[in-house]
């Protein structure tokens, strides 16, 4: 039961990560013109859950869970992440979002959270939010599985809450699209990982790219 309550506690929008701050490319789909009724918008979403979240976030997340007591082999995992994640904007939010989660666990004394932030603050580390999700996980007590989901949620919910605070969704009926993808993140979080680090999500990385150049922004990314 304790492990459903960490999950739960990760996941909840409450907690200081500094993700409200990141629309993860949605921001740059709307002011393309792109037409985002809600089942577009859960095609969106659940396309970047299989081909960024599951192939890319998930097993970086899970590596660095497993790997927490050797925060070398968790410094590699990070570097992955830089290297799969082709859009800068991503990169960036990923490290910002890292950092900010970060010091949150910092500051309530989780296990291991001290000694990442270190490496991250010394260069030695880049601090992505998957590589940094596994060792303050980890130190906080979550297992492979609660750590999945309180992740696949949080990714969704992302989605889900920049949609509504940019006017293209109303906040009823994106619980109905938040409710539909719940079975979308039990399906990636129960599957194996993949072996390699990537991802593929070139609308959303075009969108994150253009909307870095607009001159007026609500989000960061």
């Amino acid at each position: 039961m304790i492990g459903q309550l960490l999950a739960i506690w990760q996941a909840d929008a409450a907690f200081p990560s500094g993700g409200f701050a990141f629309s993860n490319g949605m921001e740059g789909l709307a002011a393309g013109g792109a037409a985002l009724d809600p089942e577009a918008l859960r095609r969106v979403i659940e396309g970047a859950l299989r081909r960024r979240w599951a192939t890319a976030d998930r097993p970086a997340l899970l590596g660095a869970l497993a790997r927490g007591h050797d925060l070398d082999a968790v410094a590699e995992i990070d570097r992955e992440i830089e290297a799969a994640t082709l859009a800068e904007p991503f990169r960036s939010g990923s490290r910002k979002n890292g950092a900010g989660l970060l010091a949150a666990h910092a500051r309530i004394g989780t296990p291991g959270a001290r000694e990442w932030q270190a490496r991250v603050r010394s260069g030695a580390a880049l601090g992505h939010l998957a590589a940094t999700q596994g060792v303050v996980w980890r130190g906080a007590g979550l297992d492979a599985q609660g750590a999945s989901l309180a992740s696949g949620y949080m990714a969704a919910s992302g989605f889900v809450t920049a949609a509504i605070r940019l006017g293209i969704i109303g906040a009823v009926a994106a619980q109905s699209v938040l409710r539909d993808l719940l079975g979308v993140v039990a399906e990636l979080a129960a599957a194996p990982p993949p072996a390699r680090i990537e991802s593929f999500s070139p609308r959303l990385d075009v969108a994150a790219i253009r909307h870095a150049r607009g001159e007026l922004r609500l989000f960061a990314n």
